[in-house]
């Protein structure tokens, strides 16, 4: 079958068409070398039938990279590993700071604070230089929940309570100066229509373009700890619920793996694997 033709039917049920490009790219997103990428775009290529999900796809993907080397795996399924952060919203606030502070920002999580009408629980702080940012985060579990036009209207709503509001901090005055909305999901059309008239600076995972989640994730090597190939399910949520959120995290704090009773020698093949993650920037040391 032409895959030009192809329609492929997306988490929320949307009909696209089927991009060999967008395929291509996320294979080289995982380090995949172009040989392999290749080789995988073939056997996609040949399995692919009108009306498959993009799940499907994405499923036969991952299980050819890992097949090859768990790393390509890993950073493959970064999306799906932002959705495994959940059900709670807190690990991706906690994230969201984690890449604010490695980009060079004092980041403080879920702090209240006081608007002119109400007090406001702001999900991250973050302050650099004369930047200070109130950062609110909306996390889905699920794929295909986007943000509407809703969530920045009611975030804007909240910012401009606390404008209000006059602080000081020793003898100077200060004000928040920028809003950030963050999600692992997509904004609609009227959502980012609506932020970038009022100012609002939007996050999402591939907005804008080169410097949204993914890329951040990316260039900054901070990923999470659900990117493992390595660790049950079961591994992460404990981990997760002792604030082990990056991989970096489990590299300072080894000896969860010991409460969790792992084997030696599993312990040893999980270090490797997320040494290896972070291994394209200097932030992961052992």
């Amino acid at each position: 079958m032409d895959s030009k033709n192809l329609d492929i039917t997306k988490s929320s049920g949307e009909k696209v068409k089927f991009s060999l490009t967008k395929l291509r790219s996320s294979l080289k997103r995982s380090g995949a070398d172009q040989n392999l990428i290749n080789s995988i775009i073939d056997t996609v290529r040949d399995e692919l039938y009108q009306g498959i999900s993009t799940k499907e796809i994405y499923n036969r993907a991952y299980a050819l990279l890992k097949k090859q080397k768990h790393i390509y795996a890993s950073k493959y399924k970064l999306k799906k590993a932002i959705y495994e952060l959940g059900p709670t919203g807190f690990p991706f606030e906690k994230f969201v700071a984690s890449i604010l502070y490695y980009s060079g920002y004092e980041v403080e999580v879920n702090k209240i604070v006081q608007g002119r009408c109400v007090s406001h629980e702001v999900d991250v702080i973050a302050r650099k230089n004369e930047s200070f940012i109130v950062v609110e985060c909306k996390f889905h579990s699920e794929e295909g929940r986007n943000c509407d036009v809703k969530v920045p209207l009611y975030i804007n709503s909240r910012y401009q309570d606390l404008l209000s509001v006059s602080k000081m901090e020793g003898n100077k005055t200060i004000i928040p100066n920028e809003c950030w909305v963050v999600t692992n999901t997509r904004f609609t059309k009227d959502a980012m229509q609506y932020a970038t008239c009022i100012g609002l600076h939007i996050i999402s995972w591939d907005y804008p373009l080169d410097n949204g989640i993914k890329d951040r994730i990316d260039r900054l090597g901070l990923y999470p700890i659900t990117v493992s190939t390595l660790l049950s399910n079961r591994e992460k949520q404990f981990l997760l619920s002792r604030d082990i959120v990056l991989c970096k995290e489990l590299l300072e704090d080894k000896f969860y793996l010991d409460h969790l009773g792992i084997s030696e020698n599993r312990q040893k093949n999980i270090l490797e694997e997320i040494k290896l993650l972070c291994n394209t920037t200097e932030l992961c040391q052992n």
